[in-house]
């Protein structure tokens, strides 16, 4: 049986009402009616202190007993057929005990994997890498989008290079530009841009038995990674534990197993030994994915009145091996019409896979400077343009609290004013998102000397997943968080999502939030029949156990505990949906200030003021944490990062972490990071995710900050001196 409830969602100024069907045994979904002692407040991360005094375990810190260290072998040809493989001189090395073929027929880009080694120290295993001699064939490659074009470019795999060709057509597109009384045309360009997490893919794996596994694998999907070895292995995926207590990163690179994770679990079982396999950085560079390059053409219409009215597009990018390339673009606002037409390109490099927020910072960087050269084009301030083009009730507020906190109206001067050697400028931009969830489960375990756990076998990657548990049960139980243990990242566990489209906290909290209310109302039962007392007059707050019209006063939690009849209640659920909510995916928007040296092309971000909703604000510290490492991604694409190929060798000229450049200390600008909370309704917890919208805007942003301070668009990443320069002088 069900009961239908009134759900007031939204938030303060603009509230709806929604009905729901809430199943019995189910919370009602917090709302604007709801009030919370521990959510939306600051709370530091559960595992803060074991990162910083070294006692958090990452896969690259699992050392075992009799552990054999593992190396990779990368090609030394961007193309080639391999004509055999010699790898007897390395098993004969010293200390060498086994060898794993990973690609015996051809390979496709420069630093593709072809060996793996295991010895018995780091130092025999790179020595013995040395030794494997490959007969090489080379053939003909290319690694530039305009070289793989060609009609007469070699194939990277099979077939054209030119894939994924797709057409998207809403309106009458030629009509509306016709009719416009602005059209912009312009061309967008952005770079290839690797992943770089701080820790590196790599694996340790112990053979327990036979046919039972169990690895350290540095992740974002546990659980993906248990299947993908059950898999290859041939045994079944309840027999392989997947530990990912602590992860370095992942950025949408570290999803599933890879093919030398594969290999160094064989290793393992060959000798019986376990096996360490960390990709060292500049495989990490080559082989573990990368954010495609973009190309946009745009042509754009505009009235006079602010009208947006239609917009063509047509993409394409390098992706490498494998990946596509789109770009997502006219998404934020109201055009009558489009049209668009994409489509990716294979080089001879590593395959493209998904980064942060795929498509969207390329888009946005292509759409957002459009929307801004409109705006100039009619002579309408591009804030008042976008709220005039922009349906989104949230990012409509949001775009008030950002122009207030940069001070937009006081401090914006028209594109290009004075004559000073350091201009200033100010910019905006606008992000859409989804990050609904998936299906996730969670326990709650109370122990009757008061111990709270709180267990999901998905990964924390760094966004403090683990933390928001806590906060989430402990909301729920009337507790403080620091009373409750959250336990994450290992397959023994309730099932998870991989941290991917943002979905980690929206699936995994709510089904938290669930598994806490059936244990709360067990406790509850428990402690109203051991008392004698209606078990609807039993309630959680504070920290204690509040009995109406008990004479006694509120008990302790710890002592109310100890009236359970077993030695623990334990609670499981599963998330659920609810069709009545606010409104689907997140809004966000940022707002930057920059100095241009016109004299040096070098840009100085001094300023970035982000705006971003995540549905009900869980923990604010790694909210506001979220926002700001998004925004300093968002930094190091717009004026960094570059992965760099020789086009006569085919080989990455960077990859490393000095030369492919990264924004320092010294570098960062002031980040004012502000949540906007959303009752949204469709989850229990109300949360929809926050890890990718907050990288979306910010190149778009600077890039048109720069426009106003300097009059000149750039319109190509990274915007290095070179390309400034190049645009103040009227090249681009």
């Amino acid at each position: 049986m069900g009961r239908d409830v009134e759900l007031r969602l939204g938030f303060p100024g603009h509230e709806v009402l929604r009905r729901a069907e809430i199943e019995d045994g189910d919370p009602v979904p917090w709302d604007l009616s709801s009030r919370h002692a521990v959510l939306g407040t600051r709370v530091p991360r559960q595992e803060g202190a074991d990162k910083v005094t070294g006692r958090a375990k990452f896969t690259f810190d699992v050392n075992l007993p009799g552990m054999l260290h593992g190396r990779l072998l990368g090609s030394a040809h961007p193309a080639a057929r391999i004509a055999g493989i010699d790898t007897s001189a390395a098993e004969r090395a010293p200390g060498v005990r086994a060898v794993e073929i990973l690609e015996d027929s051809e390979v496709h880009f420069a630093g593709q994997p072809v060996a793996a080694v295991a010895a018995d120290t780091e130092e025999q295993a790179e020595d013995a890498i040395r030794l494997i001699v490959v007969e090489y064939r080379p053939r003909p490659f290319v690694v530039t989008l305009e070289d793989a074009s060609k009609a007469d470019a070699p194939p990277v795999t099979r077939g054209s290079n030119v894939r994924d060709e797709r057409d998207q057509e809403r309106g009458d597109v030629d009509a509306l530009l016709a009719s416009s009384d602005a059209v912009v045309e312009a061309t967008y360009e952005t770079q290839v841009q690797t992943h770089v997490p701080l820790e590196p893919h790599g694996i340790v794996a112990r053979w327990d038995t036979a046919d039972h596994l169990t690895v350290w694998c540095s992740t974002q999907g546990t659980f993906l990674v248990r299947d993908n070895l059950a898999r290859a292995l041939g045994i079944r995926h309840e027999n392989v534990r997947v530990i990912a207590e602590h992860v370095g990163g992942g950025f949408g690179s570290k999803f599933g197993a890879k093919p030398f994770e594969v290999a160094a679990c064989r290793m393992a079982q060959r000798t019986g030994r376990p096996v360490k396999l960390m990709a060292d950085r500049k495989t990490e560079h080559v082989a573990m994915g990368n954010r495609p390059s973009s190309v946009q053409h745009m042509k754009a219409g505009a009235m006079k009145d602010g009208r947006l009215t239609a917009v063509i597009l047509r993409t394409s990018g390098v992706v490498g091996i494998a990946g596509n390339a789109r770009c997502a673009n006219p998404i934020i606002y109201d055009f009558q019409a489009f049209r668009k037409s994409e489509s990716s390109v294979q080089i001879h490099a590593g395959p493209s896979a998904a980064q942060r927020a795929p498509g969207h910072p390329q888009g946005v960087f292509a759409l957002d400077q459009m929307v801004d050269e409109l705006a100039c084009a009619i002579e309408m301030d591009p804030l008042e343009f976008r709220k005039r083009n922009d349906r989104d009730p949230v990012r409509l507020a949001e775009y008030e609290i950002g122009a207030k906190e940069i001070g937009w109206g006081g401090r914006r001067k028209p594109a290009g004013a004075g004559s000073e050697r350091v201009k200033t400028g100010i910019g905006m931009a606008s992000a859409q998102w989804g990050g609904m969830g998936r299906v996730a489960e969670a326990m709650v375990v109370v122990h009757k000397d008061g111990g709270i756990e709180v267990f999901n076998g998905a990964q924390d990657i760094g966004t403090g997943t683990r933390s928001a548990m806590a906060v989430v049960a402990a909301e729920e139980l009337g507790l403080p968080p620091e009373r409750v243990l959250a336990r994450i990242g290992i397959t023994d566990w309730p099932d998870g999502p991989p941290s991917g489209g943002s979905n980690t906290a929206a699936s995994v909290l709510p089904a938290v939030r669930e598994a806490a209310f059936r244990a709360r109302r067990e406790l509850a039962g428990e402690i109203a029949r051991e008392l004698g007392v209606p078990e609807g007059d039993v309630g959680f707050e504070g920290g204690k156990v509040a009995i109406q019209n008990w004479a006694k006063g509120p008990i302790e939690w710890a002592d109310a505990c100890r009236l359970m009849s077993g030695e623990r209640i334990t609670a499981t659920a599963r998330r659920r949906d609810y069709d009545a909510g606010f409104k689907q995916g997140v809004a966000g928007c940022q707002f930057a200030e920059v100095e241009v040296d016109t004299w040096t092309g070098v840009v100085r971000v001094r300023k970035v003021v982000a705006v971003q909703d995540c549905g009900h604000v869980v923990n604010r510290a790694t909210v506001e944490s979220q926002i700001q490492g998004g925004v300093i991604q968002g930094i190091a694409f717009a004026l960094f990062e570059d992965r760099i190929l020789d086009r006569s060798t085919g080989h990455q000229l960077n990859p490393n972490m000095e030369t492919y450049k990264l924004p320092g200390t010294l570098d960062l600008p002031e980040i004012v990071a502000i949540p906007f909370d959303v009752a949204n309704g469709y989850n229990s917890a109300s949360v929809v995710g926050l890890g990718e919208p907050p990288v979306i805007p910010t190149p778009a942003a600077i890039a048109n900050a720069v426009f106003n301070a300097t009059g000149k668009r750039v319109r190509r990443l990274p915007m290095t001196p070179d390309t400034v320069l190049a645009a103040l002088e009227g090249e681009r």
